[in-house]
């Protein structure tokens, strides 16, 4: 695997570029608003479209047998989102909250993976998505959630020397998307809801996922996207593959096998649109990944402003199949939670 070389900072503050890459660990600071964004003839775009051309997304999921956790922060500068969800994957229960903020005045996000707060206040409900690095190379991402009836404090911790996914494509001519991916983690906290308190470190196999991305995206896209994390026979295994972003010369896919990151290629997603409850495939074309998604739920966001839409489904499940690491034995998948997703935007 061939890096580029790792910035301190996504945008050159001298001349206003962009780093673009794969990276060989996190970029600290995601000065989006530094970019020297012209229009596509070429000229310095307004202060405008500046603003609102850029989007930032965040995403916080703990994954067990057991449960499925996830929060996701999304500024898109028209509108501000965030959703919250825990899934019991035996009795199928779900529950689910949404809230919007117009011009996404509830929300402010952390220019920063490795250090710094997102937190969305509105009402009674305020959630936060923390980041520290520690001087010994570890790092802490954490999601506290409170809200009538129930109160989450939740942390995936990164090692020193895990590897995370860390790359900045060019998206059109004058665009560009940073993401920033980690998988196969452990976590620890607690879930308290109904009089009821649990440890989520109890959880079997539970392991954290985490998603920064920001940038100058496309005003419409679409893409298919597939998390796990998990434990095969001891190992801690994550995986994050996806299709239809982050595509342009280098792509974001890759499986985790106790925090080494080992580099997957372009991948297929395939399944019945009209009907995403029924079976899906995710396959490499390189061979290394090979698997089959069950769904057992989901939860949904579909909104149509005009000048804005979602249409997002993140289908809950389980993966079965098999991941190759290059000089070890395939490592079997069998009934590994995780997700799969479908999402068309305009903005």
């Amino acid at each position: 695997m061939t890096f580029d070389l790792q910035p301190s900072r996504l945008i050159d503050l001298n001349d206003g570029q962009v780093h673009l890459g794969l990276f060989p660990d996190t970029v600290a600071c995601i000065n989006g608003r530094d970019y020297d964004y012209r229009t596509p003839l070429g000229k310095p775009a307004s202060r405008r479209a500046r603003h609102f051309h850029y989007k930032q997304f965040q995403y916080f999921g703990v994954v067990s047998d057991e449960l499925l956790i996830g929060c996701a922060f999304a500024d898109t500068a028209y509108l501000g989102m965030v959703f919250f969800y825990v899934f019991d994957t035996r009795s199928g229960e779900l529950l689910e909250h949404t809230w919007r903020s117009p011009l996404g005045r509830a929300l402010t996000l952390s220019d920063s993976p490795v250090d710094g707060e997102s937190r969305f206040r509105q009402g009674k409900v305020d959630i936060a998505m923390g980041y520290h690095q520690a001087p010994d190379g570890t790092r802490r991402k954490s999601l506290t959630v409170t809200m009538p009836g129930m109160n989450l404090q939740a942390a995936m911790h990164e090692p020193a020397g895990y590897q995370p996914m860390s790359l900045c494509t060019r998206t059109g001519i004058n665009g560009w998307t940073y993401a920033n991916k980690v998988a196969g983690v452990d976590v620890s906290g607690e879930l308290r809801r109904d009089g009821d308190t649990l440890d989520l470190g109890t959880l079997t196999g539970a392991g954290g996922h985490h998603d920064f991305s920001a940038g100058y995206m496309r005003r419409e896209t679409f893409w298919n996207w597939a998390c796990l994390s998990g434990r095969v026979k001891g190992r801690r295994l994550g995986l994050n593959l996806s299709c239809g972003v982050n595509e342009t010369s280098v792509n974001e896919n890759c499986v985790w096998v106790d925090g080494r990151r080992i580099k997957v290629d372009g991948t297929a997603f395939a399944y019945d649109r009209d009907d995403l409850t029924q079976p899906w495939r995710v396959d490499s074309r390189c061979g290394q990944v090979a698997l089959r998604f069950t769904p057992l739920g989901s939860h949904r966001e579909r909104l149509n402003l005009g000048l804005f839409a979602s249409n997002f489904q993140q289908i809950f499940g389980r993966f079965d199949g098999e991941i190759r690491v290059a000089g070890e034995p395939p490592l079997a998948v069998h009934g590994l939670h995780g997700f799969v997703e479908e999402q068309y935007a305009k903005w």
